[in-house]
């Protein structure tokens, strides 16, 4: 197979041909014997998947279809070939995004939030290959189509918010499925993945997305760890229960009970190092000389209450002395 299924094939009106069409599409990326496609074609097959996409209705459908067509990134085998299928998930989305109207914008929160799963498990399948993880970084940040490039103002800023908000959700979910095979699978380098975020609250321009990025990713994250992970499962159990306590209070545990900073061959450290790590680099980002002076004021004032909490925690801990 020499080409993917033609864009109108998977942007029909007829749901028997789109699903005929998709199906075609996974066995022609499933084939490691196949060229890599130019970026022109990429951006036509990305022009009929979203269409395609657009066409579904009724929502088990819609759940469906957006699941199947986020383990399109899977299907790949090759990682090399699935990271430029990825890209164009990315810049097909920042494209079209405006013109989704208010009707069909859920299912495409859903397909987004779908695509950071795959993402993930794509990064995962990759044992967290550092190369790999940065490249992915490149992939969200790109200059032209990054759905956290501090550059392109075409970006819609709702589509930010939600990447901002279900990111560090997804990527604990990836943990929580290999929960049994937790052994063999190797720690989240999670001061990389968290980078774009930390650059584009330094270099936005805007202050919605500088707040969004705090509210829905920094805090929240540097509150998980300093929450110490349940002694049992009784203990999650009880949280999950009590006061809706992971809704208000996500701890992320699956992510960060299997976290390094930035080498997944030195293991996983502890939480303790993690969150110091963490607090090292925001603060290095913060300083640097691309930063707005603004946005370097609003991240020196997190670190310091961040650091300050530190302080007290210890001023209590008996042990602490």
């Amino acid at each position: 197979m020499s080409s993917p299924p033609l864009a109108k094939y998977l942007a029909s009106t007829d749901k028997r041909t789109r699903d005929k069409a998709v199906k075609s599409l996974a066995a022609f990326l499933s084939d490691p014997t196949r060229d890599d496609l130019p970026e022109t074609e990429m951006a036509k097959l990305w022009k009929g998947i979203f269409y395609c996409f657009w066409m579904s209705d009724k929502p088990l459908v819609q759940q469906a279809l957006s699941t199947e067509l986020a383990d399109l990134v899977l299907a790949i085998t090759s990682t090399s070939a699935a990271l430029p299928f990825l890209r164009g998930f990315w810049v097909a989305i920042v494209r079209e995004w405006n013109g989704i109207d208010r009707l069909r914008m859920d299912k495409y929160y859903m397909l987004v939030r779908k695509y950071i799963n795959a993402g993930f498990r794509l990064l995962l399948r990759a044992r967290w290959d550092k190369k790999t993880c940065l490249e992915y970084n490149s992939i969200l940040t790109a200059r032209s189509g990054g759905v956290l490039s501090p550059e392109d103002n075409r970006v819609p800023g709702s589509l930010t918010y939600h990447v901002c908000d279900v990111y560090l959700e997804e990527l604990d979910k990836v943990f929580a499925l290999h929960t049994d095979d937790s052994e063999d699978v190797p720690p989240a380098p999670l001061s990389i993945l968290v980078d774009p975020f930390i650059h584009l609250a330094a270099r936005t321009s805007s202050n919605i997305t500088h707040q969004r990025i705090q509210s829905a990713v920094l805090i929240p994250l540097f509150n998980a760890l300093s929450v110490p992970a349940p002694s049992s499962p009784d203990e999650l159990a009880h949280r999950h229960t009590t006061d809706d306590y992971l809704s208000t209070n996500p701890t992320y545990h699956h992510l960060i009970g299997n976290a390094c900073l930035q080498s997944p061959e030195e293991g996983k450290i502890r939480v303790d190092l993690l969150k110091k790590g963490l607090l090292q680099s925001m603060f290095d980002i913060a300083s640097g000389p691309d930063t707005r002076d603004a946005n370097r004021r609003k991240l020196y004032a997190l670190w310091k209450s961040i650091m300050a909490d530190e302080e007290e925690d210890e001023d209590m801990d008996p042990d602490a002395s």
